[in-house]
């Protein structure tokens, strides 16, 4: 997790820059998975709920404040009685949110 954080807080490029790379990666994820089907559909519900969030961050739409806010909603919301692919929304949410909020930082 440390090294995790290093690599989001170090980067070289440009925040819009990083949500771009970041972006194109889920997408690509998300297509794999949506083509293989069965249960690779949880990883394309996980990561194609991020595309929303780095679209707009790509685009300079990136608001702080909401997004903590949302970071913290969807925290709370997650639970153990969650449907599979519900709890892989939430989570890859409170992932793409956490990672803009930590790499806004630097």
């Amino acid at each position: 997790m440390i090294k995790l954080l290093q690599l989001l807080t170090e980067a070289k490029e440009s925040f819009e820059e990083f949500a771009t790379i970041r972006g194109e990666g889920a997408a690509k994820i998300a297509a794999t998975a949506e083509e293989k089907g069965g249960l690779a559909l949880l990883t394309w519900h996980h990561f194609k709920v991020k595309a929303p969030y780095y679209k707009k961050a790509t685009a300079g739409k990136f608001d702080e404040e909401a997004a903590k806010k949302e970071f913290d909603s969807t925290l709370k919301s997650i639970s153990l009685n969650m449907a599979p692919i519900e709890f892989q929304r939430e989570v890859g949410r409170l992932e793409v949110l956490g990672e803009l909020l930590i790499r806004d930082k630097k």
